[in-house]
């Protein structure tokens, strides 16, 4: 096959390079004759870490919708999506070569009446562990729990399911051969998840500080989807009046976010980026996450890598490196040092492809 030349800055290290790419692998070896493609920084495909394809506010969506926000990621230079629970099947996105690559957790697994109508399989403490086994068959290598929710009789957010249940549900994924994440808003849930092997955290909003340091220690990952905790403060204005004590603890949550971002990351918790694309926000916008995680105070450079080579080997997919499949985007400005340049991709390369 004819071969594609890029040229500029390789990220992570910034080595200024030649990089060619022949039958959908990264070469470093010179092609004599290769076109050459675009010239600019090139950064290793990002990583949508809380994506939820398949699903918007009513539920799930047909395969046109899902083909048109997969679309919408990719050429936004997400090139990797991690689902974090979907009511859609979308297994039929890895057999098309010009959608982003997915890890899918399957559908989100809640208590009954606990969660957004039409999301999740909502089930009692004695279902648990089965839908927990059935969703680790069905899916990539991810199972998503609801670990809080609002309850109504407490007024108040609370654990989805007593801690016991958690542990057995967290144990059977592991044996079938998949990994734990869980939505936590709170904090009451966090410890029993954290004390029974859970991989994963997405917000991670009422984490306690030496939470955080076990965290760090156990390699447990935190995807703190800053742009959807940014409304809790609308969340706690709607609920005020019929559940106050909901309110207050919404606005508390939201007044610790920098607090937790901080923490977790000075101690060396796994970060990664998350839009949460399909719930209350939309596909295409990892750029937004990213800016604001750096908002809240991450360095640009780690923040960039969250959303790209780190979040790439964490899922088990590689950067670029000889022979890697070619996913990378190629952006006019080093985003390293303009996170604002992730906006405006100038070539976007998938599967050896260029797409848009």
């Amino acid at each position: 096959m004819s071969a594609l030349k890029f040229t500029g800055p390789v990220l992570p290290d910034g080595e200024s390079r030649d990089l060619y790419v022949v039958d959908g692998r990264v070469t470093f070896e010179a092609q004599p004759g290769a076109e050459t493609a675009a010239r600019g920084w090139i950064v290793p495909g990002l990583v949508d870490a809380h994506n939820h394809l398949g699903m918007e506010d009513h539920g799930a969506v047909g395969d046109d919708e899902v083909e048109g926000q997969a679309l919408a990621d990719r050429d936004a230079g997400a090139l990797l999506l991690r689902d974090c629970g979907s009511p859609a099947d979308t297994r039929w996105v890895h057999e098309r070569d010009d959608l982003p690559r997915l890890v899918r957790a399957g559908r989100h697994i809640a208590r009954t009446r606990r969660y957004i109508r039409s999301y999740a399989h909502e089930v009692e403490p004695a279902e648990l562990s089965a839908y927990v086994a059935q969703e680790a068959q069905a899916g990539d290598g991810w199972v998503k729990l609801v670990g809080d929710w609002i309850s109504r009789d407490a007024g108040d957010l609370a654990p989805s399911f007593p801690q016991e249940s958690f542990a057995e549900a967290i144990e059977v994924a592991h044996r079938h051969g998949a990994k734990v994440t869980a939505h936590c808003f709170g904090h009451e849930a966090l410890q029993g998840l954290l004390d029974a092997g859970i991989d994963c955290i997405e917000h991670g909003t009422g984490l306690a500080l030496e939470q955080v340091e076990q965290m760090a220690a156990a390699g447990v990952a935190l995807v703190p989807t800053v742009m959807q905790t940014d409304k809790f403060p609308g969340f706690a204005a709607q609920g005020r009046e019929k559940f106050p004590a909901y309110a207050a603890t919404m606005d508390q949550l939201h007044a610790r976010r920098r607090e937790v971002l901080m923490s977790a990351h000075e101690a060396g918790v796994p970060l990664y980026v998350g839009s949460d694309g399909g719930g209350a926000q939309r596909h295409g916008h990892l750029a937004g996450e990213v800016l604001a995680m750096a908002q809240l105070g991450m360095p640009a450079a780690d923040v960039l890598a969250a959303a790209s080579w780190k979040a790439r080997e964490w899922l088990g997919f590689d950067g670029l490196v000889e022979g890697a499949g070619a996913d990378f985007v190629v952006y006019d400005r080093d985003p390293a040092q303009d996170l604002t340049a992730l906006w405006e991709p100038a070539c976007v390369v998938l599967r050896g492809r260029v797409v848009a």
